[in-house]
């Protein structure tokens, strides 16, 4: 099977089979982003539990991509303390703005390397980082809320 063929595989596994789709009801933040060219949205709800990404969840509407890469994001950072969350956050976006330059790590990016050919796709690359911004707005609102206490 060509690499492209298994990446999108996966970007319609992810589409089709969502991961934490289902907001939940205690949360530090919660965030509602839109992308504005293609009408997707994405309600995210966060909780940062000492120091570590303890629960992502969401609901959204809008195409495979912007769906399936929330979908592999909650997959990939729950778990994780906030600062390696940051990590993989920011070489996410470095991938998604080479414009098809860079290769991207997959021992750190995991499921999300099969968007890496999204950074070809100007057009697309707004899909494909709606839940990533949405995840670092609420990151933001949760410490911020933890700092006052």
């Amino acid at each position: 099977m060509e690499l492209d063929n298994l990446y999108q595989e996966v970007i319609l596994d992810h589409y089709k089979n969502p991961q934490n789709k289902k907001l939940a009801t205690n949360y530090d933040a919660q965030v509602h982003h839109v992308n504005p060219s293609c009408g997707d949205e994405i309600d995210l709800n966060l909780t940062i539990t000492d120091g570590v990404v303890a629960n992502i969840s969401w609901d959204g509407v809008g195409c495979s991509i912007s769906q399936a890469s929330v979908s592999i994001l909650t997959d990939l950072l729950i778990g994780k303390p906030i600062s390696e969350a940051y990590s993989i956050f920011d070489q996410f976006v470095s991938l998604m703005q080479s414009k098809g330059s860079i290769p991207g790590d997959e021992s750190v990016l995991e499921d999300a390397i099969a968007l890496a050919g999204v950074s070809k796709y100007p057009a697309r690359i707004k899909c494909a980082l709606l839940g990533w911004m949405a995840f670092k707005d609420a990151s933001v609102q949760a410490q911020a809320k933890s700092e006052l206490g």
